[in-house]
């Protein structure tokens, strides 16, 4: 179907050429008329206009001005001129609109069906790439997360996988790069997706980046320079500014005290694994009220002393973010800064190691009450007991690790957030159409991914969820005498009352009324 708007002072002229369209292309076509600019203006603002008929010679705004509108709020519309003045000044004012045909009156039938048919030829060449384009966007936003988590796992986890292969994908050759590690704070299941599109648009918008998945309320973040950044004076200088630009948009549009650590440019990319612990050693180092901290800048403070409660936060920072990497270098350190601030006397380092771990326990007792680990119960007496500040510091540093670990495995198991939202939608919507595709919208992704997601976390497909979900609020409702069955069946989103009876007997076994006498019984 074809949206035609036909605009001429002249009602004859307008008239004559419904009469050709209309009998030149049944059904194909559905047309509109204005007698001046405004109208017109009017129209293609309320529908989609495909094909204009523009006279230039109009009473108030005349045709070139409304075209002007028209071009910049819809610059896919095909434009053709209608024009009593053969004159070399319209047609190039009119070509330089973007102008299809500019057709002089009167203007016979052969020319107005030869004009139609071959601006119907151009909508649909549009129309097809406009699709096409969409399609792939679609195809790229469901593929291009998944492809970048998996490079990311790769990368900073030093799996057998050769990243470099990842590099044809992402159309990244001759780069330096880092790592970046940030942590945000005040994420939680339910805004997670909502905060991830908000980094990614960000990032993506201004950097040549891969992003990871996020890791509790923290993600991984590749970027690539060019390689002659390095040749040139201010190389480090421009990540630098770039990084912490990024950084500050954001702390603007997501939320204020995001922490992020970066590693040192590299070239050699059997380097990330020692980039991605370089990231996470500088994230430690940024306070806690938030900031961008670079490894130069690490290791220029390097030389400064640590206090026992900083690094006692690190700690805790690993253990809530489920990662127990460099767990072990950080009670290392705790235990050296307490040996030094106590003089050796092991009741105080002991107390301090005791309230440690009863601080890491209650972190992790947080994300799960039932957790529990036979080793803590222990903790006093082996504490008590232990006087070699090496079994010590292997003791504590057991069971840290155990604590982020178990960290790790409860927020693994937490529901995907876009499920999360889709579910919640479903229940605060089940009276309505809820299509697959409706769905997707409703959580900006594709229709194909949040199906595949259902059968993962749901272990079944969309349209069998949403009906379960249909028929138990309906057996519910049921259960109130004073709701017929065809309010029942409206409320869950049936309007064919028998419709709704076949599934529900097909999900209980009997009819709404069988189910409601037995109730009764």
């Amino acid at each position: 179907m074809y949206n035609i708007l036909l605009t001429d002072d002249e009602q004859i002229m307008i008239d004559s050429l419904r009469f050709i369209i209309k009998k030149s292309f049944p059904s194909q076509v559905e047309l509109y008329s204005a007698i001046s600019g405004t109208e017109a203006l009017e129209i293609a603002a309320k529908h989609p206009v495909d094909i204009i008929f523009m006279d230039i010679n109009m009473p108030g705004l005349n045709g070139l001005e409304t075209l002007k509108y028209i071009a910049q709020s819809r610059p896919d519309t095909v434009i053709i001129i209608l024009s009593a003045f053969d004159q070399f000044q319209y047609a190039q004012e009119a070509l330089n609109l973007g102008a299809y045909k500019y057709l002089t009156k009167p203007v016979n039938r052969n020319t107005v069906v030869e004009t139609v048919h071959g601006a119907m030829q151009l909508v649909d060449k549009k129309r097809g790439q406009l699709a096409g384009e969409e399609e792939l966007h679609k195809k790229l936003d469901l593929v291009s997360p998944m492809v970048e988590s998996d490079f990311i796992y790769s990368a900073v986890f030093g799996t057998d996988k050769d990243v470099s292969e990842y590099f044809s994908y992402f159309d990244i050759s001759d780069c330096c790069w880092c790592l970046c590690c940030m942590e945000i704070p005040r994420i939680e299941t339910k805004n997670q997706y909502e905060v991830y599109t908000t980094l990614r648009g960000i990032l993506t918008a201004k950097s040549q980046c891969i992003i990871g998945s996020f890791m509790r309320n923290r993600i991984v973040v590749f970027f690539s320079f060019p390689v002659d950044i390095l040749n040139r004076g201010g190389g480090y200088k421009e990540a630098k500014e770039l990084l912490t630009d990024l950084y500050r948009q954001l702390s603007i549009h997501i939320c204020p005290g995001i922490r992020a650590g970066v590693s040192a440019l590299e070239t050699d990319m059997a380097n990330t694994n020692a980039a991605y612990n370089k990231s996470l050693e500088v994230l430690e180092s940024v306070p806690a009220a938030g900031g961008i901290l670079f490894a130069e800048e690490s290791r220029e403070k390097a030389g400064q002393k640590t206090s026992c409660g900083e690094i006692a936060e690190k700690i805790f920072g690993r253990i809530r973010s489920g990662d127990p990497a460099m767990l072990a270098p950080l009670v290392k350190s705790y235990c050296a800064a307490l040996a030094a601030q106590f003089g050796g006397d092991m009741d105080k380092i002991k107390n301090s190691l005791f309230e440690l771990l009863v601080n890491a326990r209650n972190i992790t007792t947080e994300v799960d009450n039932a957790w529990r680990d036979e080793a803590f119960d222990n903790a006093f007496s082996v504490l008590r007991s232990e006087n070699d500040m090496a079994r010590l510091e292997f003791f504590v540093q057991s069971r840290c690790s155990e604590c982020a670990a178990a960290v790790l495995r409860i927020s693994s198991q937490q529901e995907n957030p876009i499920i999360s939202k889709a579910t919640e939608f479903i229940s605060a919507h089940l009276a309505e159409d809820i299509s697959l595709e409706r769905m997707a919208q409703e959580v900006n992704v594709s229709p194909f991914y949040l199906s595949k997601l259902f059968k993962e976390e749901k272990n079944e497909n969309y349209i069998s969820y949403l009906t379960g979900m249909r028929m138990e609020k309906a057996r519910a409702l049921l259960k109130n005498p004073r709701a017929s069955i065809k309010e029942v069946s409206a409320a869950v989103g049936y309007n064919d009352q028998n419709y709704f009876s076949r599934t529900f007997r097909n999900k209980f076994g009997m009819t709404p009324t069988e189910f409601r006498d037995a109730a009764k019984k």
